[in-house]
């Protein structure tokens, strides 16, 4: 299954850092700003989450809601959001099964070696739950700033 820009947006449950289990249906109303990232605690992961942070007061000005997802289990996400005062829930992929219905479980490479993984990746649903915009192979510089200017004009 793979997500289409302009249509519905594929609705999940996943555990959640706010001790509930949470439906991408739940945040209808509201813009979301879905991003997978792979791992907890990483340099560019946290780096990106930290950018989020930042900017999370003028992303809920726009009515907008951000939703982290990793592979990590929720007590991992739990300590990140803690040492990194994060504002926003973390959700846990742990069977990857969201990953793969957004299409950004992928195979990866590091150092020669070969392993399926998150290729980070951000998609932007509007408050009607549509698919309105999407960016894979991310680079963390300045996307932030990219998805928050989307969400501003549209």
């Amino acid at each position: 299954m793979s997500v289409v820009t302009g249509e519905i947006a594929p609705d999940f449950q996943l555990p959640a850092t706010n001790g509930q289990s949470v439906k991408l249906s739940d945040f209808r109303g509201k813009n979301v700003v879905l991003y997978f990232y792979p791992k907890d605690m990483t340099p560019g992961c946290t780096t990106e989450a930290c950018d989020f942070r930042d900017q999370h007061e003028s992303f809920e000005e726009l009515d907008a809601v951000i939703l982290g997802v990793s592979p990590d289990p929720v007590a991992k996400h739990e300590k990140f959001i803690e040492k990194y005062a994060l504002p926003f829930m973390l959700l846990a992929d742990e069977d990857h099964s969201v990953s793969e219905a957004y299409g950004v479980w992928k195979l990866k490479k590091n150092f020669g070696k070969e392993y399926m993984g998150i290729e980070r990746s951000t998609f932007i649903i509007n408050k009607e739950g549509k698919l309105v915009k999407e960016w894979r192979k991310v680079k963390v510089k300045g996307h932030v700033e990219e998805a928050l200017a989307f969400i501003k004009q549209n």
